[in-house]
């Protein structure tokens, strides 16, 4: 999980958020710059969300949840499809609040200095904090 290059560490983590912006489950981190596609394939949330609606940006696309529309290449988007990413948009909007209010938490909005080995677990504690905050 850390790159030399960057001297940063890196990881994706996937969550899921009510249409609320209650924050329903935070994934195991997945290490190296994976693509939010992988990430998800490689967490339990397929087959714990299987039965649900799911909403995800375009880095989803292809794993059966609810996205945008790209532009198609050398045209414009269609006025339909500008009114599809405005409604889907305004709905994820809440989802992102839920991973900003999870970024509150300093160790995930800076950078990670600790041993690699322990990161899964502040993950855990840092969700578990978030679940207690919310009186889950």
């Amino acid at each position: 999980m850390f790159s030399g290059k960057h001297r940063d560490t890196g990881f994706n983590l996937q969550i899921a958020a009510t249409l609320a912006g209650d924050l329903l489950a935070v994934s195991e981190p997945v290490p190296g710059s994976r693509h939010d596609t992988f990430a998800w394939g490689q967490s339990h949330f397929p087959e714990a969300f299987a039965e649900r609606e799911k909403l995800g940006d375009l880095g989803y696309l292809g794993t059966g949840m609810h996205t945008g529309r790209r532009k198609p290449p050398g045209r414009e988007r269609s006025a339909g499809d500008n009114e599809a990413n405005r409604s889907i948009n305004t709905l994820r909007a809440a989802v992102e609040r839920a991973i900003a209010h999870l970024k509150d938490w300093k160790v995930l909005a800076t950078r990670y200095r600790g041993p690699l080995t322990r990161f899964p677990a502040v993950i855990k504690t840092v969700a578990a904090l978030a679940f207690h905050k919310k009186g889950w």
